[in-house]
């Protein structure tokens, strides 16, 4: 199975984190492995951790899984 995994965020219109400001979050990767997406995760955490509307995840995604449906 081929798995990468994003970090994913930004910045949110307020702390429910819903809305990203600009409409769209920022994805960042791929990384090949969970260790090298949460060296940045908490590299862009670290840099925004005094903004209490700015937040990061990690996300990963099967290069070989199907799209999820959306309906």
């Amino acid at each position: 199975m081929a798995q990468q995994f994003f970090v994913v965020g930004g910045e949110y219109a307020d702390t429910s984190f819903c809305e990203a400001v600009g409409g769209d979050e920022e994805w960042i990767g791929p990384f090949a492995d969970y260790e090298s997406a949460k060296k940045e995760w908490s590299r862009r955490a670290w840099l925004t951790v005094d903004e209490c509307t700015t937040r990061f995840r990690i996300e990963r995604v099967d290069k070989d899984a199907p799209p999820p449906c959306t309906d």
